[in-house]
């Protein structure tokens, strides 16, 4: 067909007459409305591999194992400044005039008032003291003593530091400590080892250890060091502890007190405390009062003669040094001034006297401190006491 040039209009839409059905084009029917969006369902979780989970509960498992065994090792280590300051006031020193034993232990003081020390330190005692690591003193009575050699004592008085045994023993594993007192007095700690594989005691102890506790973690008392010498040395155990410690205090026995008419104390050599400036006189009187003390109470009456002037020595005798201290023993000595008036010295010095309630000028006490002033002067080159006026009048024991 041949275009012929002509365009024409678009027909109009046909017009339907009423009442005739629709004979609508698709462009003139209707746009149906569009569906209301539904809401998208949750992703499904990933399929399970087992795979990717059992690493996973091995770690934890690894996790939780390494910890519960950072928490056992932490149960059975100690920390020995720690077990120091809590049980450090109840370990207390014990000093005893006695006819057969050492005259010196260690000890730890419970509830009520009672110490447990070794025996061997209060065999037939005429008179004991506790010494605490402050220096405050005590004087104590013995109620007996356990075919173990554990010695039971009651506290004359009160002191704020206490004991407790501990509810049950620690694991065979569990580090334990000693706490107990040198030779020069002073208060140390050092671990025993696990009951499991103990340090030897010979390696950790002295002769002033023996009486000592063994402490746990908590500084709680599992056991005492006891015997006669260090070499024979062992731990009595918690349960037999607890047992004395009871009420009526069951395989404890009487310890009959001393009959001897010269008991003796430690001896252990004194050396006064120097409280002063430690110049050559002071170091000078610091030696000669440290003997003087050491050869009293090693009852060594005639050695004593040489510390004294000749003007002294013929008024303090032997004979009359003696009579007068035949159940002494001095400690606690401190040098608290020194002096130098002229030719002479003045060393003023404080100390605690221990001795039988039986003995000359005791007036039934077991213990005085005392404080004197020295009069030091020299004869062939060196210093001797002249003379000791008392400073302040005697006094019992705290």
């Amino acid at each position: 067909m041949v275009d012929s040039g002509r365009r024409e209009l678009p027909r109009p839409p046909r017009r339907v007459p009423p009442g005739q059905p629709s004979q609508l084009t698709s462009i003139e029917a209707p746009r149906p409305r569009p569906a209301a969006a539904t809401p998208a369902e949750p992703p499904l979780p990933p399929k399970f591999r087992l795979r990717f989970v059992l690493p996973l509960v091995v770690f934890v498992l690894v996790l939780g194992a390494g910890a519960g065994w950072l928490v056992r090792q932490n149960s059975l280590t100690l920390d020995t400044a720690e077990v120091l300051e809590t049980a450090g006031p109840s370990v207390v020193k014990v000093l005893a005039t006695t006819c057969e034993g050492t005259g010196v232990a260690s000890g730890v003081l419970l509830a009520d008032g009672l110490v447990l020390t070794a025996s061997s330190s209060i065999k037939q005692p005429m008179s004991v003291a506790l010494v605490t690591n402050t220096g405050e003193v005590r004087p104590a009575n013995v109620l007996g003593s356990s075919t173990d050699g554990v010695a039971v004592l009651r506290m004359v008085g009160q002191l704020p530091g206490k004991a407790q045994l501990a509810p049950k023993d620690p694991p065979a594993a569990a580090e334990r400590a000693v706490v107990a007192y040198i030779a020069n007095g002073l208060q140390t700690i050092q671990l025993l080892g696990p009951s499991e594989a103990p340090t030897p005691l010979t390696n950790v102890l002295n002769a002033t250890k023996l009486g000592a506790p063994a402490l746990d973690s908590k500084g709680r008392v599992v056991g005492l060091i006891t015997g006669d010498t260090v070499p024979a040395a062992k731990i009595v155990p918690l349960g037999k502890l607890r047992q004395y410690a009871g009420t009526g205090q069951p395989g404890i026995t009487p310890e009959p007190g001393g009959k001897c008419p010269r008991s003796r104390g430690p001896q252990l050599p004194i050396v006064p405390e120097l409280a002063v400036a430690n110049t050559p006189v002071a170091g000078e009187a610091q030696k000669l009062l440290g003997n003087y003390l050491t050869a009293t109470n090693k009852h060594d009456f005639a050695a004593v003669q040489q510390y004294y002037s000749k003007a002294l020595a013929r008024y303090l005798t032997e004979k009359r040094d003696r009579d007068n201290h035949q159940t002494s023993y001095l400690f606690g000595a401190r040098i608290i001034e020194v002096t130098q008036p002229g030719a002479e010295v003045n060393a003023r010095m404080t100390y605690t006297a221990l001795f039988s309630p039986n003995s000359p000028g005791a007036q039934g006490q077991t213990c005085h401190r005392l404080d004197k002033r020295y009069r030091l002067v020299r004869e062939n080159g060196r210093l001797v006491i002249d003379s000791a006026p008392a400073v302040q009048p005697l006094r019992a024991c705290d």
